[in-house]
């Protein structure tokens, strides 16, 4: 599998342009995946791990005293 990754905006009718020297990279017609990631979920993802893991259910340290 290769992967490319560029920088794109969401257009405010929900298209994402592909740059045209990306694109030349890629044999058309080839099935493609789409992932997409922007900042503010990887934060809040982290966020949310590292709240769930310092949980107090989760302090095992605390009972080992």
């Amino acid at each position: 599998m290769a992967t490319l990754e560029f920088k794109a905006t969401v257009l405010s009718n929900g298209l994402i342009a592909v740059p045209p020297e990306i694109a030349a990279q890629i044999p058309a017609g080839e099935e493609i995946r789409v992932t997409l990631v922007w900042d503010d979920s990887l934060h809040a993802l982290g966020r949310k791990l590292i709240d769930e893991s310092c949980a107090a259910e989760n302090s095992v340290y605390d009972s080992l005293a």
